[in-house]
């Protein structure tokens, strides 16, 4: 069994440092941008995308080298410079401080490894190998991003319709279950026939579920 357990971080407007300014740091950076970190960038240069960044305001960049005590208050910290000794100076200090570290393609120096991901509006996909083999992990995305169909992003939004609309009726996990058609749902979803579907699955989880008392 693998070490790393799995789990999905709420960032919003946590500090995040990226140490490296180069284009392996900038998709990191792009990827917190994304989950609304709050991001401090340390090199003393720094890729045009980054500096796009830097300038709108999206993060904060330190054009300078890392220093001992720039991880402070961090809670995710990712070393991504091109020198092994400054990530494992980052590594240290962030290890000391009880921070998430991710040191970019050294797992044994991280304590925590970013999977590939897959993910269609609010339904994600997360595929990790342990950190054996990222090529093993980015080939298996690659293979469900052609299956994975863009309606799953519709479902998730129409299900938690259906939960809100569904409130006072109690309705088991089994029910659920039982009424998740997904072939049908997705069909119905790819025609564009959103309230439809959703009438349908209220309809049937109704009938299975009891109005609280």
């Amino acid at each position: 069994m693998s070490d790393y357990y799995p789990i999905f971080l709420n960032i919003r407007g946590k500090k995040c440092v990226v140490v490296g300014g180069g284009g392996v740091a900038e998709r990191k950076v792009r990827s917190l941008v994304e989950h609304n970190a709050s991001i401090l960038v340390i090199s003393p240069h720094v890729s045009e995308g980054l500096a796009e960044m830097a300038a709108q305001g999206v993060i904060k960049v330190a054009r300078r080298d890392y220093r001992p005590g720039d991880l402070k208050d961090a809670l995710v910290v990712i070393a991504a410079t091109d020198d092994p000794e400054v990530n494992n100076l980052v590594a240290d200090e962030g290890q000391r401080r009880g921070t998430l570290v991710n040191v970019v393609d050294a797992p044994q120096s991280s304590n925590f490894i970013v999977p590939s991901l897959v993910r269609r509006g609010d339904v994600c996909i997360a595929i990790s190998t342990g950190g054996r083999s990222p090529a093993l992990s980015r080939k298996i995305r690659t293979q469900l991003e052609q299956s994975f169909a863009p309606e799953y992003a519709s479902l998730a939004l129409l299900l938690s319709e259906v939960r809100r609309e569904l409130r006072g009726t109690q309705v088991d996990g089994d029910a659920w279950q039982g009424s998740l058609d997904l072939d049908l749902l997705l069909d119905m979803l790819k025609r564009g026939e959103f309230e439809q579907a959703k009438g349908r699955l209220i309809s049937d989880l109704a009938g299975k579920g009891k109005d609280e008392a």
